[in-house]
């Protein structure tokens, strides 16, 4: 018997493992048939997901967190008990924007604390307050851009115009001339590059080398009620990630999610990101970037509630929700590492000890305890070199 599990999720590459879980047979193996429901906007989703059409949802980690504290026009209780990738994100703007920054766009990207001073500087020569484009209010994207701004003194609520735009429809709405970039997941911001509107300026991977970003949400109701069919999907998932981190499997990972039914983009676009092989211009040679996007090793797949109470820290940062112990609370426990370890308890998948880090901590590969087989974490740090203790956010707050 098997169990029909309906999962919302957006053209992107990060929905990669899901793709594959269901394209390979993973979930099948689990006695899941996975009908996975393609979406165009993170509002649209969200509310699949909160009225019930769908049992899960392909999500970005901080509107998880919104959703559950009651920010969005639809709050419910949602769980995350498993990352679908961390990284992927790519900052592109208009090609007469970038010609006021450091014109070799390698040293742009390996230096983003310079690159912010210099895009702070070319604020003021632009022609009009730059609108970047951000896929949602509560995402990644916005919270990562918003950290980097700010560390040369731009207020991204007055300094910039953030506007919200919908990942498949940001290189037209470039195009268009109603944003003057944007920031989002793969392969939007390689379409606009080769596209020819804009050059890359910032990737997420320099800006927080293991920074979360899609997440696999339930209403929290819903896991507590199937956790058989949660623990299956998920053992599915783990074995999907490891298969889309393969390099071998590249390629073809890429045919796949260029079909018209999941991303509909070209597969050498789609290609890029999974590689770690960046076109940032579109006269020059890609860059190599192995860590740009990640799926399964370094124990990604893994819930950390530090890394939930990082974007909650940023939420309060800009005044999108008060700080209270209750509300850190509640954002914490959007992620679940405990239904990760109940569903991965008798695989062979490396389980980190620990529910939470210091996050920024890491500069070099770190042996880590593991329930099973050995864990090595890579950097995460921020591009600032701050660090985030999850027991101290008051503290981390008054730094800013």
């Amino acid at each position: 018997m098997t169990t029909a599990l309906r999962i919302a999720y957006l053209p992107l590459t990060d929905s990669a493992v899901l793709a594959v879980a269901r394209e390979k047979g993973f979930a099948e193996e689990e006695g899941i048939t996975l009908d996975l429901v393609r979406t165009t906007s993170w509002a649209t989703l969200r509310d699949r997901l909160a009225f019930g059409q769908v049992q899960a949802a392909h999500m970005l980690a901080p509107l998880a967190i919104a959703v559950t504290l009651g920010l969005s026009q639809q709050p419910a209780p949602l769980s995350a008990p498993y990352k679908l990738n961390v990284n992927g994100n790519m900052l592109v703007m208009a090609k007469e924007f970038a010609q006021a920054l450091d014109p070799d766009v390698a040293a742009r990207l390996d230096d983003p604390l310079g690159t912010a001073h210099d895009f702070a500087a070319a604020i003021g020569l632009w022609k009009r307050k730059p609108v970047i484009g951000v896929v949602h209010r509560f995402s990644s994207h916005s919270l990562m851009s918003r950290y980097w701004l700010a560390s040369a003194g731009v207020d991204p609520d007055r300094d910039v115009l953030l506007r919200v735009v919908p990942p498949s429809l940001t290189v037209e709405a470039m195009r268009a001339g109603e944003i003057d970039g944007f920031i989002a997941g793969e392969p939007w911001g390689s379409a606009a590059v080769d596209a020819g509107l804009a050059e890359a300026v910032a990737i997420g991977e320099r800006i927080w080398q293991r920074g979360v970003e899609k997440v696999l949400a339930f209403r929290t109701p819903w896991l507590e009620e199937n956790p058989h069919v949660v623990d299956g999907l998920i053992r599915a998932l783990a074995r999907a990630a490891a298969w889309c981190d393969e390099p071998a499997n590249h390629e073809a990972l890429a045919h796949l999610l260029s079909q018209p039914h999941f991303v509909d983009q070209p597969a050498d676009l789609i290609q890029r990101a999974l590689s770690g092989r960046i076109t940032a211009r579109a006269d020059m040679p890609s860059l190599d970037m192995p860590d740009f996007m990640l799926f399964s090793r370094e124990a990604t797949p893994f819930p950390w509630r530090s890394q939930a109470l990082w974007l909650y820290s940023q939420m309060v940062r800009w005044k999108m929700v008060e700080h209270t112990p209750e509300n850190a609370a509640k954002a914490g426990a959007v992620f679940r590492p405990d239904i990760f370890r109940r569903a991965l308890a008798e695989s062979n998948v490396p389980i980190p000890g620990a529910s939470m880090k210091v996050e920024g901590a890491v500069a070099t590969p770190l042996a880590v305890g593991s329930k099973r087989g050995e864990l090595t974490l890579g950097p995460d740090r921020f591009f600032d070199g701050r660090v985030f203790d999850p027991e101290r956010i008051e503290d981390f707050l008054a730094s800013f």
